[in-house]
């Protein structure tokens, strides 16, 4: 019997392979980087054939590794960088264009004037996003505006859009599925996460021809079979989601309540709000978690740009660490009575301020700061915006005052002690960091399994999940206060508040 589930997890600089066992331990990973484009000021670019050649690559490699073959595999999951946008042509699987990655900034002045022209609110309404180039319509917009014959291709229905998940299933099943699932649906500025359909209104502000999209399907569902020619012998792919969703997943976030966060460069959080979705008034964006069965399953999200890049400015701008695992040894030296905060707004703020022309700073700085204090400032300014995120959550979700919050984490930066013992005692909340630390992997091999009947149904699946440790709170409840007021000080310096 097929007992291995292979994870595709295909992220901003690394394409990855996993193979996971029937109880989540991995047999075998595979990685391969793939370099990335910059062809102007802020604008990021990836080749299609390089994500496609690593992902390939790396399936191989991982099964190589394990000594499977085809055979043993009972079904494939794919996680994905979200938004990352690609057009092809659909009789030759040819992209018109370079894939166009999230964090490309070039559509900013169309956003710009649609914002200007009121749109907004009717954006936010459908799709529970902001008008922002992060986003995947506005990167298709574009593409048909600049590739030399693109829109009169796409008009003619001879192009396909699709994000990172959709363009590697149209790879791997040789040409016969278009399709995504709901989670990748909900970052494109086209998707309505009510109705759960593509939204002509919002295509027709975009410009984008009905003609170009995947069909939306569930997370854990039917996603075709691999050609055979890849692996040896078909391979069924059951389960897709972005990757922050994965996250949520591996994370057995199934709850209303429960929360996850990733960080590394910067830090994602979303909060399960269950089979409603919450509309935000402290600008964090609404989205759907995962969708299983046909039913949306709803989160609200928030975005930190600088997490463990406040790290790296110390190591490599300020050279006050010689590596990134020093951070927290450092950080516990420092003196106590100097209150030092950093508010690293490095490329502007993320939620809940979205505040793209600040840039950082530090404040309380005296004759008697040094590295530690520098590196205590730098740790507890992602602890600090993980606070202003968890407190936004909390505003906007009518239940969540009554909800025992529990933050589930992972990423680089969980491993270190004084950080996620720092982030309990600034939250108030347990904070707990769990034994696999691939969760976007565990979550993809998990929505595949679940189809296939490897793994249960999320309620028992979430007895898989193994904690390795739990920080809670030991702070006093008026020292708390004093440095969240501290911060907020610090932060209203930057954005007039």
């Amino acid at each position: 019997m097929s007992s291995l589930i292979l994870a595709i997890d295909q992220g901003t600089t690394s394409s990855r392979a996993l193979l996971f066992r029937p109880d989540t331990s991995i047999a075998a990973l595979a990685q391969a980087e793939f370099p990335q484009h910059f062809p102007a000021s802020g604008w990021v670019e990836h080749e299609p054939e390089d994500l496609w050649r690593t992902t390939i690559d790396t399936c191989r490699e991982a099964m190589r590794r394990a000594g499977a073959t085809a055979r043993d595999i009972a079904a494939i999951g794919i996680t994905n960088q979200r938004e990352t946008t690609l057009v092809w042509d659909r009789s030759t699987g040819e992209a018109v264009h370079r894939a166009i990655v999230w964090q490309d900034r070039r559509s900013a002045g169309l956003c710009a004037r649609l914002k200007a022209e009121g749109h907004e609110p009717l954006v936010t309404a459908r799709t529970g996003l902001i008008l922002d180039p992060y986003f995947s319509g506005t990167k298709i917009a574009w593409i048909l505006d600049n590739v030399p014959g693109a829109r009169g291709r796409a008009e003619a229905g001879e192009l396909a859009f699709g994000t990172v998940d959709s363009y590697l299933l149209w790879r791997l099943t040789g040409g016969r599925l278009h399709v995504t699932d709901a989670t990748n649906a909900s970052r494109t500025l086209l998707y309505d996460i009510h109705r759960g359909a593509w939204d002509d209104d919002l295509l027709g502000l975009l410009g984008v021809p009905a003609s170009m999209l995947p069909e939306v399907r569930d997370s854990s569902g039917d996603f075709g079979t691999t050609d055979p020619d890849l692996f040896g012998a078909a391979i069924p792919i059951r389960g897709v989601a972005g990757d922050q969703q994965a996250a949520t997943v591996g994370q057995a976030c199934f709850r209303p309540g429960m929360v996850k966060s990733t960080y590394g460069t910067g830090c994602f959080a979303l909060l399960n709000t269950g089979p409603q979705p919450v509309a935000s008034q402290n600008k964090l964006l609404t989205t759907i978690a995962y969708q299983i069965g046909g039913v949306r399953t709803y989160a609200l999200e928030g975005s930190i740009f600088v997490a463990g890049a406040a790290v790296q400015w110390l190591r490599d701008g300020l050279k006050v660490v010689g590596s990134a695992a020093e951070t927290g040894d450092l950080a516990g030296r420092a003196d106590p009575g100097q209150d030092v905060y950093l508010v690293p707004a490095f490329v502007g703020l993320g939620a809940p301020y979205w505040e793209p022309d600040a840039r950082g700073a530090l404040f309380g700085l005296t004759r008697a700061t040094g590295p530690a204090e520098l590196a205590r400032a730098a740790l507890e300014s992602v602890c600090y915006q993980t606070a202003d995120l968890l407190a936004a959550m909390r505003s906007d979700w009518p239940d969540g005052e009554g909800s025992a919050t529990v933050l589930r984490v992972d990423g680089g930066m969980v491993a270190s002690d004084w950080t996620m013992q720092c982030l309990a005692d600034l939250l108030a909340a347990p904070v707990d960091r769990p034994e696999v630390k691939e969760t976007t992997a565990l979550g993809a091999a998990y929505l595949a399994g679940l189809s296939c009947g490897l793994y249960p149904e999320p309620e028992h699946f979430a007895d898989h999940w193994r904690l390795e440790r739990r920080f809670s709170p030991a702070m006093e409840a008026s020292v708390r206060e004093r440095r969240l007021a501290g911060w907020r000080k610090a932060v209203g310096c930057l954005v007039g508040r």
